[in-house]
């Protein structure tokens, strides 16, 4: 058992399933919600040490903000039951615009979360009903004031494009809409059609290359504009404070447990994923036992893979150290000819431009 100084806790609720989502998530049908906590604090008392003092805790999912204030707060107890929460740097808590009151986000505040991630996907009513989002953009704004006035929280947005009808233009308004509210923090995603999920079955159109380098390059121009920066392929933060701290602890590729059905973990040179499955979660731990799922072994050189394909991703870029000379020679000086890297001079380390974000995927695989 070993101490890791961030952690991840999978919600999986949700009340409505998202066509495009690919996380382990359902309705909370007649799962047990009380027994479904127990579990998770179950889960961190057999992962964690007793008295183990994270940095950084994350609630995602799934829905976080659908638990019940009764509910959420059982889990927080039953956490601080076996871990010193008092020297977390950021609590972070995952929610969907209108699906919380103020009365939720005052509970939330008291507890100790500091940030808040709001999936809003898009400020244009159509596109979000393609999406089966249930909340309109006026519900957005209400829900970042909310959030800024009754919990004094730091917020998050999380935007998607190349959507099914989205045009540039569209896709400018819902990026000028967003920075008007001024977020902290700003999460842009291209649409992904994974594997299983209703989209992928779908006969919608997916983007061209072009459209996606598009949108891409729009929102970098408009948000970096706005006084944003860059720090990662798909985030911006308005100012260096206002990263989030758990997701860099991710791409530094640093440990971190993951508790609760279908949710992922690094301690011990292990990456472990519990099943994604919430009643046998719950039954498992209610025995005692840590819930099914897989484990793999981290060799040295598959460490040193993820250190450079998530490094790579963010503006901190990657040490030297971790590329081979053959590469030092042949890859790098073309990268820097190009225009899609360069390297720091003061601590000697490799850093995609906003240019070579777009091809990030590209050049890790060419550099592992």
């Amino acid at each position: 058992m070993q101490a890791a100084e961030h952690i991840y806790i999978h919600i999986p609720f949700c009340h409505r399933i998202c066509p495009y989502c690919a996380f382990y998530k359902h309705t909370p049908g007649a799962t047990d919600l009380r027994g479904f906590v127990e579990a998770i604090v179950t889960e961190a008392k057999l992962r964690l040490p007793e008295g183990a003092a994270p940095r950084t805790l994350y609630f995602g999912g799934g829905t976080p903000s659908m638990l019940s204030p009764t509910h959420l707060r059982l889990l927080v107890d039953g956490l601080h039951s076996h871990l010193d929460l008092t020297q977390l740097e950021e609590w972070s808590f995952e929610a969907n615009p209108a699906t919380f009151t103020s009365t939720k986000v005052q509970q939330w505040r008291m507890l100790g979360i500091t940030r808040v991630s709001l999936g809003a996907q898009s400020f244009d009513p159509l596109i979000l009903r393609i999406l089966g989002r249930e909340h309109s953009p006026k519900d957005i704004a209400e829900s970042v004031h909310m959030l800024r006035e009754e919990g004094g929280m730091r917020v998050n947005i999380d935007l998607m494009f190349c959507l099914p009808g989205l045009s540039q233009q569209d896709w400018r308004s819902t990026l000028e809409q967003a920075i008007a509210l001024k977020p902290e923090h700003i999460s842009t995603y291209s649409l992904t059609l994974e594997p299983g999920t209703p989209f992928a079955a779908s006969p919608i159109s997916t983007p061209t290359e072009d459209e996606e380098v598009l949108s891409y390059t729009l929102a970098h121009d408009l948000l970096s504009a706005a006084g944003y920066r860059h720090y990662e392929v798909s985030n911006y933060a308005f100012g260096e404070n206002e990263r989030s701290l758990h997701n860099l602890s991710c791409w530094r590729g640093e440990q971190y447990v993951g508790l609760g059905p279908g949710a992922c973990g690094t301690l011990e040179s292990t990456h472990y994923m519990n099943e994604p499955d919430t009643n046998g979660y719950i039954d498992a731990l209610s025995q005692g036992a840590l819930p099914t799922g897989t484990q793999e072994n981290i060799t040295p050189e598959m460490h040193r893979t993820e250190l450079i394909s998530l490094g790579l991703r963010t503006d901190e870029g990657i040490s030297l150290a971790l590329l081979r000379e053959k590469d030092q020679r042949e890859v790098i000086p073309m990268l820097l000819r190009e225009g899609l890297a360069n390297i720091s001079k003061d601590d000697m380390r490799l850093g995609l431009t906003p240019k070579g974000y777009l091809l990030a995927d590209e050049i890790a695989l060419q550099l592992i």
